[in-house]
């Protein structure tokens, strides 16, 4: 599916103003240095500012206050904030891109389940009973919506996605491929004879609003109540959030962290890739854990910033890794003072 717009439209779109040739089309987009005719770039980090003057492509989104030091041979579109800009002409694209409808006669549906106008449910899609699914909700290839489960209104579920029974999803998600929502949580009782046995999971997993989910992550159902996804919660590729967890409104995770059962993190929390936060903790909004780090024990306090494992104060982490460095240094010093100390006491 092609798109194709004058520099006159996008700027249009954009409540930017145009330089240069308002009539040339662009249908595609590109970095500023590999772009061709026919593309659309954007110049937001003057790194980059010497491309502007060769760039094949016709268009070029700058900032307001970009000011050329050579004639620019493409055409200029000024906007406030050209990087944003750019993102937002990329929605519109994927927008008009997936905008599928209809639902093909190899998915099944069960009898009772419904489904709101402008759908799209894809071939060998399975969508369970008493299943509810909003306007504008698209259903891609191979993806398992199981009993009782509930998908708000513009949210996407891709392919391969399993999203088991009783797990409710808010308005404006995405899920993406491979990720599985509502598998049991990992409970089990240690028996006499060093045998486990299975704690039943009996709760669901609610996802809110405008919530992304990585390709692959994992979301535990909880034993009882609820693993809860507040809305605006960003997770990466390969995450794992066991059972009973609570992530807060606007918090992001990074590729290969894994939250352990039942803790709590507040809102607006960034965690970096690959950390480790054990079970039953409280983390206080606003925390920022770097990437591996090992959090063995809650945060009270809004707005820290914390690295290492166990996890401690960031800048003082990075103090003691200049110091950690120093070390064959120092051990040098230190033999050779010895050696000095050695020669003095034998005179």
């Amino acid at each position: 599916m092609k798109m194709e717009f004058s520099a006159a439209q996008v700027a249009t779109m954009l409540g930017g103003k145009v330089e240069g040739d308002p009539d040339v089309r662009v249908w595609n987009v590109a970095r500023i240095e590999d772009g061709a005719p026919g593309m659309l770039s954007f110049l937001s980090n003057m790194k980059y500012a010497h491309y502007i003057y060769d760039t094949k492509s016709s268009v070029v989104l700058v900032n307001d206050d970009f000011a050329p030091t050579a004639p620019v041979k493409a055409t200029m579109i000024r906007v406030p904030d050209a990087y944003e800009s750019f993102a937002q002409l990329l929605a519109v694209y994927q927008e008009y891109t997936n905008n599928k409808v209809g639902v093909s006669q190899l998915a099944f549906v069960s009898d009772d389940a419904e489904y709101g106008e402008n759908c799209y449910i894809g071939e060998f899609a399975f969508i369970g009973n008493r299943v509810r699914l909003g306007k504008n909700v698209k259903i891609y290839p191979q993806a398992y919506i199981g009993d009782d489960a509930v998908v708000g209104d513009n949210t996407v579920v891709y392919a391969g996605v399993k999203i088991y029974a009783m797990t409710h999803i808010g308005k404006n998600c995405i899920v993406h491929s491979g990720a599985v929502l509502g598998a049991d949580g990992f409970g089990f009782v240690p028996q006499p004879d060093g045998t486990y046995k299975k704690i039943p999971q009996i709760g669901n997993v609610l996802i809110g609003d405008n919530v992304e989910i990585g390709a692959n992550t994992t979301i535990d159902r909880s034993t009882m109540d609820s693993t809860k996804i507040h809305d605006g919660v960003k997770l990466d590729n390969l995450i794992q959030i066991a059972h009973n967890v609570e992530l807060g409104e606007n918090t992001v995770i990074a590729a290969q962290s894994g939250v352990a059962g039942s803790a709590h993190l507040g809102k607006n929390c960034v965690v970096a890739g690959q950390v480790g936060i054990s079970g039953h903790l409280h983390i206080a909004d606003r925390t920022t854990f770097g990437a591996q780090t090992g959090v063995m024990g809650g945060v009270n306090e809004p707005g820290k910033m914390l690295m290492g494992s166990p996890a401690y104060d960031y800048k003082t982490y990075l103090r003691d890794t200049v110091r950690q460095r120093n070390i064959p240094k120092l051990e040098k010093r230190i033999a050779e003072l010895e050696k000095k100390l050695e020669t003095l006491l034998s005179k």
